[in-house]
């Protein structure tokens, strides 16, 4: 899917199939990652050669960050994550990935060069990507706005939302970010959650049984 010269992939990543986003744009061969998982050989191989301005996360769970430190090194390109959750990458027991040692052990990685907040504009790939701060699912969930385009982690799902039972989670601000903000967007913005099929709001709006 094309936005203006921009490309969107979906790969699934490690033991969870978390989504991690590769949005490149071709003929200049530049990318921005969002949420590199587990297992990121893939992601690694697809971005051989590509220049890389910037690696951005929904939160800071160990499934969505299992290939940062690999390819920030890799690629010599900053990391952009929540305040809230600033000591999650550096700390296996924060980020979960303490939990489940059958899924690969402990996850730690340098901290992120850059925080995230809301209303925050960042300017990649030459356009405007919009920041919400959207917790629930963790205190320092994100969702990503290109132009018609949201890259909204584990928040909102199709015909479903994120777990609000893990460190720092609450159904309460769950909702609250589902309906104060995500829900305020076009019916026809495209959602890409961390796991499983993209879907749009207006479907979700109408059709979601957990909002």
């Amino acid at each position: 899917m094309n936005l203006d010269g921009i490309k969107i992939e979906g790969m699934p990543l490690g033991p969870l199939q978390t989504n991690a986003y590769l949005l490149s744009k071709p003929e200049e061969n530049v990318g921005v990652i969002i949420d590199p998982g587990m297992n990121a050989k893939t992601l690694i191989k697809r971005i051989e050669g590509m220049r890389i301005e910037a690696i951005l996360l929904t939160h800071a769970h160990f499934d969505h960050i299992g290939g940062v430190d690999e390819i920030r090194k890799l690629k010599n390109c900053p990391v952009y994550l929540h305040d809230a959750e600033a000591d999650w990458l550096t700390t296996a027991k924060l980020n979960g990935s303490t939990e489940y040692p059958e899924l690969g052990g402990p996850i730690e990685t340098e901290p992120a060069e850059y925080g995230l907040d809301e209303g925050q504009v960042l300017k990649l790939l030459g356009h405007e990507i919009k920041v919400f701060h959207t917790p629930g699912h963790s205190p320092g969930s994100v969702s990503f706005l290109l132009g018609s385009h949201l890259f909204g982690g584990d928040v909102l799902f199709r015909l479903s939302v994120g777990r609000t039972d893990l460190k720092g989670g609450s159904r309460e601000v769950l909702l609250e970010s589902i309906h104060g903000k995500l829900f305020k967007l076009p019916d026809e913005t495209v959602v890409y959650p961390g796991h499983g099929p993209k879907t749009t709001i207006g479907y979700e709006r109408e059709h979601n049984p957990y909002v």
